[in-house]
């Protein structure tokens, strides 16, 4: 599971893995002090050394990942499961109800040695190469490729991105659902539905030239975008052929795959198990939605009065529990992910206190917010918010360590409060009150 990879700092946080995963400085947030060429040269040479060796990709096994997954929750029995897309409000969610939560995909990233950043078509060989590989020895899971040069920057320009998507429930998290759920328990299954333009090299196989979670349109992976252009400059390259366009719309690789939540009904009818599914377009909704459903809950037992504006990897679903502290979860620092964030700020009722984390892109430009807009967020407080010191020294270019969040958070907690007991009943009609009239689908 690749270290940067969003899924494995949502697991992380939710095992509260502070001095192993999130203690880790990201590869974009080092070598700071260098001069350009040379950092951009040891950023490349550090990726590969963390990456899995390509010699390796027939030894990796899904199932065994699962397992290790599964293992992050030792407990003898939980109240429920949620499941799906990487989101950082589906952590809180898991958090409050006092649930697993289990990815429906995980990243891993492999080396491509001599890679060039600019060069997509070869990279796309090399990974279907690879592709093949994974998928020969693992018949349950699908490989999209991700080659996106506005989120991973120089690193891949030494490395592959490969989301493995489990086409059906893997045998620990079948074990987990039947053996370690409570009676009267559920599942919450949560689906990113939004959709990019795929070159299908197989029927197992695609390959995808950016992403919906970076902030740009795919149109914008052109060379008439000058942002694009100015990014290959930085990273040392101008070669960039046009997008193929063999490429069709496809559920994105936020999405996970269909497969996935069929095998999940029909194993939870078998064991009786309820599930409840979440679909959403628009990862703002969600966020939205569960940060309503917090304050409504937090309200009851007498906190819920300060707003954290978390993105990224920086958030802390636990300490924004022991503080009594509305979460709300942006994807990335893109413009339109802060300005969604303003717009809920703007509608809700008014917060004591908002503090801000944005997670810096790991460059500067579009599409990024600017600190200024960040910033501006504190001011929907009634009194002065905080954007802390840290983070703001090293945006937009070197992101910080992922448990960075917890300090921050434990500051701008006030009392908890003693809210009732959060259930999975309780969430979905949270869900569904807040999120159907923005076009969230909630079962």
């Amino acid at each position: 599971m690749c270290a940067d990879s969003l899924d494995r700092t949502l697991l992380a946080v939710m095992a509260r893995d502070r001095e192993g995963a999130l203690s880790r400085v990201p590869l974009l947030g080092r070598r700071g002090h260098l001069p350009v060429d040379e950092r951009r040269a040891a950023l490349a040479r550090d990726a590969g050394a963390e990456a899995v060796p390509h010699e390796a990709a027939g030894a990796i096994d899904a199932e065994e990942v699962a397992a290790w997954i599964a293992a992050h929750y030792p407990a003898a029995e939980y109240p429920a499961a949620v499941l799906g897309s990487p989101h950082g409000a589906a952590v809180h969610l898991a958090a409050a109800i006092g649930a697993a939560w289990l990815p429906t995909a995980f990243r891993v990233t492999l080396t491509w040695p001599g890679g060039d950043a600019g060069d997509w078509p070869a990279a796309m060989e090399w990974g279907s190469r690879l592709a093949a590989r994974i998928v020969a020895r693992n018949p349950g899971i699908t490989v999209r490729q991700v080659h996106d040069p506005l989120r991973r920057g120089p690193v891949c320009a030494a490395t592959v991105s490969l989301h493995l998507r489990w086409r059906h429930l893997p045998g620990a998290y079948r074990d987990l659902l039947r053996d370690r759920i409570a009676f009267g328990g559920a599942a919450l299954l949560l689906r990113d539905l939004r959709t990019w333009p795929v070159v299908t090299r197989s029927p197992r196989f695609g390959f995808q030239l950016g992403s919906p979670a970076g902030g740009w349109s795919a149109h914008d992976y052109t060379t008439e975008n000058p942002a694009l252009c100015a990014l290959l400059d930085d990273l040392g390259t101008r070669h960039w052929p046009p997008p193929s366009p063999a490429s069709a719309p496809r559920y994105a690789e936020t999405a996970g795959e269909p497969a996935f939540g069929v095998d999940l009904a029909k194993f939870a009818a078998e064991i009786g198990l309820p599930v409840h599914r979440a679909l959403y377009t628009t990862p703002a909704v969600l966020s939205a939605s569960v940060a309503d459903l917090y304050r409504r809950w937090l309200r009851a037992g007498g906190a819920g009065d300060r707003c954290v504006i978390e993105s990224g990897r920086l958030l802390d679903p636990w300490q924004a529990l022991a503080g009594g502290v509305v979460p709300y979860w942006s994807e990335s620092a893109a413009h339109r992910d802060v300005e969604s964030a303003e717009w809920w700020l703007a509608g809700s009722e008014s917060f004591d206190a908002v503090t801000v984390l944005p997670d810096a892109p790991g460059h500067a430009g579009d599409p990024g917010a600017t600190l200024a807009h960040w910033r501006s967020l504190t001011s929907f407080g009634r009194c002065r918010g905080a954007l802390d010191r840290q983070v703001a020294g090293r945006y937009p270019a070197l992101p910080v360590a992922a448990g960075h969040a917890t300090r921050v958070l434990a500051e701008a907690g006030g009392e908890p409060g003693t809210p009732p007991t959060m259930t999975m009943l309780r969430a979905v009609r949270g869900l569904r009150r807040s999120g159907s009239a923005s076009g969230m689908m909630v079962s």
